[in-house]
């Protein structure tokens, strides 16, 4: 089977990584019910960690990035997410919302690594700027909806965290995934610790442990293990095997997933403007990875 190739064993993989990820933020709505959302980042990065890197060796990376691709991709991203799922984000749009990491990837890789923007990532962000603008009007303002301009902003954070972490893993080069997201994880888990200290208070801390759910508990298990170790190892693996702009888009459907869960599981339907912002979105997404072979596809058409 060619490498340029999707197997049906890559196709299953994808599936997998896709709902893990999609799934996620229902996940987080649910476990944010009785966990704060700084606390349930640090329970989330202890179970990350260990017992992992008591197997794992640690990744050949200099210091200095192994903790900024931590503070950014782990405590950075989801310190704002679940923030601004806490204060009223809901798990659908915040699923859809996240994927302006794309664009802020694209465009910090253009500072830092002197990366070419093309036509088709300056159309496909224009575009999507302009469905998160109608999809963020529509859904503040609708009398339905709980969304919050803070828990907007705090998304487009994390996605610039996301982003953040992304540029600085293109630094990093080659490596072996579980290693780094099981070793990164011990440097989110302090900051947690005091962040929900100071926000959340040391009595929620304490009565948040002796009071822990089920359902609370099996949300960290979901995100620790199922989210981001067999999610990051598989995704990995993809990567290892397969072309990047084969894996990259694949991406495209975790909101997909994530905006259908919530509806079936949590009720959170959107109306028409907000359908018509996502669908804005997704249609950006689209033309800043396809954009380009489609315009040469038109061009060898007409020529």
């Amino acid at each position: 089977m060619s490498k340029s190739v999707l197997s049906p064993r890559h196709i299953l993989i994808a599936a997998i990584v896709i709902l893990l990820w999609g799934m996620n933020f229902v996940v987080i709505k649910i476990g944010l019910k009785g966990i704060p959302p700084f606390l349930m980042g640090a329970l989330r990065f202890i179970l990350v960690a260990f017992p992992a890197i008591l197997f794992l060796p640690r990744p050949k990376v200099p210091l200095k990035l192994l903790l900024a691709y931590a503070m950014f991709i782990s405590l950075g991203q989801f310190a704002f997410l679940f923030s601004a799922m806490a204060v009223g984000m809901p798990a659908g749009l915040a699923s859809l919302v996240l994927q302006a990491q794309a664009f802020f990837t694209v465009g910090l890789s253009a500072m830092v690594f002197g990366d070419k923007l093309r036509p088709s990532n300056l159309l496909g962000m224009l575009i999507a700027s302009t469905g998160l603008i109608l999809l963020g009007s529509a859904s503040i303002s609708s009398s339905a909806s709980q969304v919050t301009l803070a828990g907007f902003a705090l998304t487009l954070c994390a996605a610039f965290s996301w982003a953040s972490g992304n540029v600085i893993n293109k630094k990093i080069g080659v490596t072996n995934v579980l290693s780094l997201v099981s070793w990164s994880a011990l440097v989110p888990i302090l900051p947690f610790f005091l962040l929900s200290y100071i926000f959340e208070g040391g009595d929620v801390i304490v009565q948040s442990l002796q009071n822990m759910s089920l359902s609370s508990g099996l949300t960290i298990v979901y995100l620790a293990v199922a989210a981001t170790l067999i999610g990051y190892t598989l995704w990995g693996k993809l990567l290892a095997s397969l072309p990047t702009h084969l894996v990259a888009p694949l991406t495209l459907m975790v909101p997909v997933v994530g905006l259908t869960a919530a509806w079936v599981l949590l009720d959170e339907a959107l109306n028409q403007t907000q359908l018509l912002g996502a669908a804005t979105v997704m249609a950006g997404l689209l033309i800043n990875v396809f954009g380009t072979k489609l315009a040469t596809g038109v061009r060898r058409i007409f020529a």
